[in-house]
């Protein structure tokens, strides 16, 4: 199934946001609750903070 632009757009965004708006806590809880929240792997979310 392709994702369209925006929509990957829109998630790149939620991540950035919210890694940034929760960064007194650990980068691990951080990751755990957007994989539980966005139903993507911790792979996937490292690379969009990659970018």
């Amino acid at each position: 199934m392709k994702r369209s632009k925006e929509l990957l757009g829109k998630r790149k965004q939620f991540v950035q946001n919210y890694v940034k708006d929760n960064s007194a806590k650990q980068m691990k809880v951080i990751i755990n609750e957007l994989v539980e929240q966005l139903f993507i792997s911790e792979k996937t979310i490292y690379n969009i903070l990659k970018q």
